[in-house]
């Protein structure tokens, strides 16, 4: 293999051409975080036009990120074989057409597919951003900047997303949401050749077909089990998907630890500071993904705001992620991570305790605070835990340990969606059980989402309607209380976590020597 594309031996000092580079990654970061947080918006007019039942709508949501929780390691490797800037390119390329066929989508089956090809594609981009950042960025303050932005680009693109969202919402149809990818994705093909490096392991192992496709059985098997229990209950088809996901999880595992060449080095889960920052980083995104969720919906659904109104009092939560990563290396320079977390995640744990406290009948005021002091704590989180994640690893596995980093933070969302989603779910179909006459018309379709009950209540007359509307609304607000509730317990745990484990790691200093 030709190794001429390694990296060249040069000053640890990262230049022009390297931060310019910087720029381009943050436009893939930008697109994803863009493509989640659109996609909230667009929930009621999907639920209008589509008419998903909640299954689908969770699987619209959520199937995104399990195929790149699923794929991403598999990408890795495949970027290690072909050069980590090339599967960069190919995956944006992918990415932006499969966006215009998904903005088209006929029906929620359709759309389905369509999210599902598109974590594909942001499957082959992940890896790439964080790799070549770690390539890219050999000074250890340098690094720390560039993973700040990294982190940051995810959150502008949390602001920019609702905003240019909620403008084409109110004047075109639910899919010109994902035509906002298009031309990000077009600029990240026309400059990504000319600034970024490549990157490729001459030593890079084979890819493994077979432990790519356990490894997407294990996570499609046992999150389809979540979601069958949420909505009908503990039965025979969710049983056999939790067996399916355990023995094909068991069977990944074991391939793991017989090949001479593994997909997953499990070896880095004997590194302390890795395995803890890896868990601290699930949890935390767990939680940010949840709450995100029920809180777009909450202003267009329950407050009954436009989506550009939607979006502008989602902004400043997005604005408190920047502010918040972009503040966290500087803050770690003299604080202990440990303790960063700790503070942050208690700050967090304030906000969901907050969104406990959310009323039909109340103001955006409360639901904007709350995600606000939310955002700024879990955003030093994110950058922190990146950095132990692949700098506790050994010098020639933190492509691998990037890899897994990635995949522990799709997962991480992935989780929050699909187990808070569910519970919210279970909850909101269990009150409406309970407070809508049987033969009511629509009450099958009022139970599936909070959507599809504001469409009903909308076709019966006076009184009946809005009756509906106050019960599926306190329905979800039911549902956010306890979901909020067990996010904020969560987030508690993190920073015990935190401070127990990671107490030893100095401040100012986020390099392997002390992760080991």
């Amino acid at each position: 293999m030709d190794s001429t594309v390694i990296a060249p031996a040069r000053s640890d000092r990262a230049g022009r051409r390297e931060w310019i580079g910087l720029g381009v990654l943050a436009l893939a970061c930008l697109v994803y975080a863009m493509d989640l947080t659109v996609l909230h918006l667009a929930v009621p007019q999907i639920s209008e036009t589509l008419h998903p039942s909640s299954t689908q709508l969770l699987w619209i949501i959520d199937v995104y990120g399990f195929m790149l929780a699923g794929l991403l390691i598999t990408m890795g490797t495949l970027g290690d074989r072909i050069g980590r800037r090339r599967l960069l390119l190919l995956g944006g390329a992918l990415f932006g057409i499969v966006s215009v066929i998904a903005a088209f989508s006929p029906t929620a089956e359709f759309l389905i597919v369509c999210r599902a090809l598109l974590g594909i594609a942001g499957a082959t981009i992940a890896p790439s951003t964080l790799s070549l950042i770690f390539n890219m960025f050999r000074d250890a303050r340098q690094r720390s900047l560039a993973v700040g932005t990294w982190v940051s680009a995810f959150s502008a693109g949390g602001v920019v997303g609702p905003l240019l969202g909620g403008v084409l919402l109110e004047h075109f149809w639910w899919g010109s949401v994902f035509l906002l990818a298009v031309p990000v994705m077009a600029l990240l093909l026309v400059l990504g050749p000319r600034v970024l490096p490549e990157f490729r392991d001459p030593e890079a192992g084979r890819l493994d077909l077979t432990s790519a496709a356990l490894s997407v059985v294990t996570m499609i098997s046992l999150v389809l089990a979540m979601k069958k229990v949420a909505q009908d209950g503990v039965g025979t088809a969710p049983l056999v998907a939790v067996v399916v996901g355990v023995v094909a999880g068991a069977l990944f595992v074991r391939r793991q630890l017989t090949r001479p060449d593994p997909m997953l080095d499990l070896r880095l889960f004997g590194l302390g500071a890795f395995r803890t920052a890896l868990g601290i980083n699930v949890i935390a995104i767990f939680v940010a993904f949840g709450y995100f969720l029920f809180v777009a919906q909450y202003f267009q659904l329950v407050l009954a705001m436009t989506p550009m109104q939607a979006g502008l009092a989602m902004a400043p939560s997005s604005v408190g992620f920047i502010i918040g990563s972009q503040a966290a290396p500087r803050i770690v320079r003299v604080l202990r991570p440990a303790y960063l977390i700790g503070v942050g995640m208690v700050l967090a744990a304030i906000g969901l305790v907050m969104l406990t406290m959310l009323s039909v009948d109340g103001g955006p005021a409360l639901a904007v605070i709350a995600s606000l002091l939310i955002a700024l704590g879990l955003a030093p989180v994110f950058g922190i835990t990146t950095e132990l994640i692949v700098g506790s690893a050994p010098p020639e596995q933190a492509g691998a340990a990037s890899g897994i980093s990635e995949t522990g933070s799709e997962l991480g969302g992935a989780l929050g969606i699909s187990i808070l989603g569910s519970i919210a779910l279970a909850i909101y179909r269990g009150d409406l059980s309970d407070t809508l006459p049987r033969n009511l018309p629509g009450a099958d379709s009022a139970r599936e989402t909070l959507g599809e009950a504001v469409q009903v209540a909308s076709t019966l007359p006076g009184n009946m309607g809005a009756a509906v509307l106050t019960a599926a609304r306190e329905a979800f607000i039911h549902g956010v209380h306890i979901t909020a509730g067990v996010a904020a317990i969560g987030a508690i745990l993190v920073a015990v976590l935190a401070v127990a484990r990671l107490r030893h790691v100095p401040a100012g200093e986020l390099s392997g020597e002390h992760g080991h």
